[in-house]
């Protein structure tokens, strides 16, 4: 089974960068998962919903285990959220388009993190 394949397969997501947005792909990211039965969990400190899910600021606010991260912000934030995956010792990330680096690659690759560079919401579509 690839890495992606084992990411499909684990039952809670997070979404950073979610939006309340229907037209961004923060958006769309999180219906598609939700509508594909996953439990999913949107992160951003300025929104208190998206897609009719609660909100979380950052990802040790969320009360689940979570086994996933869809990295959907620049690569700046996305290195300062790589912090938390470390500490929470998440093993799954995806990074979409717009959001990849060769630092957060590398960071990954150090931390033993599997990495997914694609986009979740083509891949359920």
């Amino acid at each position: 089974m690839s890495i992606k394949e084992e990411s499909l397969a684990k039952q809670n997501w997070a979404v950073v960068g979610a939006t309340d947005k229907q037209n961004k792909f923060g958006y769309k990211i999180v219906n598609r998962l939700k509508q594909q039965g996953y439990s999913v969990f949107p992160v951003n400190p300025n929104l208190e919903e998206v897609a009719g899910l609660e909100c979380y600021a950052q990802l040790a606010d969320i009360p689940a285990e979570i086994e996933v991260v869809d990295l959907v912000v620049n690569p700046q934030i996305g290195l300062k959220v790589m912090e938390e995956i470390i500490e929470l010792a998440i093993d799954y990330l995806w990074l979409q388009p717009g959001a990849r680096s060769e630092e957060l690659r590398e960071r990954a690759s150090k931390e033993g993190i599997n990495l997914i560079e694609g986009c979740i919401y083509a891949v359920l579509s």
